[in-house]
C-alpha cells in the first residue's frame, strides 16, 4: 500500500469517526446515513481487498463498497458503505458472540435509521451431504439452536437413546410435547419470513454456480450419496447454528434428528454454522423496541465442506484435512457463490427501493394503500 491510500485511509477513518463523535455528542445532530440493505459477513482473514478474500472482502471489492466508516464495538472495527446503493456490510467476527454484540452495537448506532433496513447473511458453511453439495447456495427458511442443549458424554448415553442430546427443558432426546421454544433458557428455532425467503430463492434458483475440477474430486469421494454428488445449485434448507465446530455422521444424524425436533417435523437440516442464533437473538430483542423489522431478515449459506467423512474416512480424519491441510475443501467456490447469489438478491432491494422500501418483496400490499 502506498503512504498516500494509507493516508486517505487514516483520513476517511478520521472524518467517519469526527462524524460519530458529533453525533454521539449531540453537538451536530446529522441526518441518519441512508441504509438499504445490510449485508452481514462473519469474518475476514486478511486485508479487506487485494489478497486471498474472506466473506467481507468479496462484497468490498465486487460490488463493490468503496466508503469505510468507523464500527465502534466491533471485531472488525470497521464497516464498508456504498452511497450510491444504499448498502452497508459488516463483519462481525465468529460466533454467536461475536455476532450478537455486533448487530447489537450496529442497530444501536445513532448514525443510522434501520427500521426498513433488510438484513442479508452471507457466509460459509458445513453442508450435509444427505442434503447438498459443496460450492452449493442454501437459503434458510428456519434457524435452530444447536448450541443450547443438555449433554451426556458418548460413554454413558443409554442404549435406547439416538445421542446424547436433549432439551433443556427436557431429560430424554425425544421429549414430547416439544418444550416451549422461548422460555427462560433461551430461543430455539426461528421462522424467518417465508414470504421473503420464498421471493429471494425464485429470484436466485436458477442461477448456474461454478463447478470446478476439485469440487468435482470432492463430491465423487461421497459414494452412496446422491445429493452430495450433485454439482453446486441454489437450494432451501435450514440451518443448523452451533459454536462447537463438530464433524461426523453420528453428529450429522444428531443434527437432522434436532432440526426436525424443534421444527416438529417441518424442517430440513441443510447447513451447519455458527453465528446465525446470535444474529436473531440480537435482531429479535431490537425488533421488540422497534428498531429492526425482524420480516426483513434472510439467511444465505454456501457450502465450503461437508460435515461428515466420505466412505472409508473418520471423522478425525475429515477434521484433519479440513482444519490444518489448506483449509476448507470448497472455500474459494463457496465465498465466491455466497456473492453471486447474494448480491442478486442486495442489488434488487437496493435498486428498486421504490418498490421494496414500504413492501416487503412476497407479501401483499398493505390495507389502504
Amino acid at each position: 500500500m502506498t503512504i498516500h491510500a494509507t493516508r486517505g485511509r487514516r483520513a476517511r477513518r478520521l472524518a467517519g469517526a469526527c462524524l460519530l463523535a458529533l453525533v454521539v455528542s449531540g453537538g451536530a445532530r446529522a441526518a441518519p446515513i441512508p441504509v438499504r440493505v445490510v449485508v452481514v459477513t462473519t469474518f475476514e482473514i486478511g486485508k479487506d481487498t487485494g489478497d486471498v478474500p474472506g466473506e467481507f472482502q468479496t462484497w468490498v471489492e465486487k460490488l463493490p463498497l468503496k466508503q469505510e466508516l468507523p464500527a465502534p464495538g466491533t471485531w472488525h472495527g470497521v464497516m464498508r458503505y456504498s452511497p450510491d446503493l444504499h448498502v452497508l456490510a459488516i463483519a462481525t467476527g465468529e460466533g454467536p458472540e461475536h455476532m450478537a454484540s455486533a448487530i447489537t452495537a450496529l442497530v444501536l448506532d445513532p448514525r443510522f435509521d434501520l427500521r426498513r433496513a433488510y438484513f442479508v447473511l452471507a457466509g460459509i458453511a458445513g453442508i450435509d451431504p444427505n442434503f447438498g453439495s459443496v460450492g452449493g447456495a442454501v437459503w434458510a427458511p428456519r434457524v435452530v439452536n444447536g448450541g443450547l442443549a443438555h449433554a451426556v458424554d458418548a460413554r454413558e448415553i443409554p442404549g435406547d437413546w439416538p445421542d446424547g442430546y436433549t432439551p433443556v427443558q427436557g431429560s430424554t432426546p425425544t421429549d414430547n410435547p416439544v418444550p416451549p421454544l422461548h422460555s427462560l433458557s433461551g430461543d430455539m428455532e426461528y421462522t424467518l419470513n417465508p414470504a421473503l425467503v420464498g421471493w429471494a430463492y425464485n429470484l436466485t434458483r436458477s442461477l448456474a454456480l461454478p463447478d470446478t475440477p476439485a469440487l468435482k474430486a470432492i463430491r465423487a469421494r461421497y459414494v452412496g450419496y446422491p445429493q452430495a454428488q450433485k454439482p453446486p445449485s441454489v437450494l432451501l434448507g435450514d440451518t443448523l447454528s452451533s459454536e462447537t465446530f463438530w464433524v461426523g455422521a453420528r453428529m450429522n444424524r444428531w443434527a437432522e434428528r434436532w432440526v426436525g425436533y424443534w421444527t416438529q417435523g417441518k424442517g430440513t437440516f441443510a447447513t451447519t454454522a455458527e453465528e446465525e442464533i446470535g444474529m436473531m437473538q440480537a435482531l429479535t430483542l431490537q425488533a421488540q423496541a422497534g428498531r429492526v423489522d425482524p420480516d426483513r431478515v434472510l439467511v444465505l449459506r454456501t457450502g465450503s465442506n461437508f460435515d461428515m467423512p466420505p466412505p472409508g474416512e473418520t471423522a478425525a480424519e475429515l477434521l484433519k484435512s479440513e482444519t490444518s491441510e489448506g483449509g476448507y475443501s470448497g472455500y474459494l467456490p463457496a465465498v465466491a457463490a455466497a456473492y453471486q447469489v447474494g448480491s442478486v438478491v442486495v442489488r434488487e432491494l437496493a435498486l428498486h427501493w421504490d418498490r421494496y422500501g414500504d413492501q416487503v418483496p412476497g407479501t401483499p400490499p398493505a390495507q389502504g394503500r
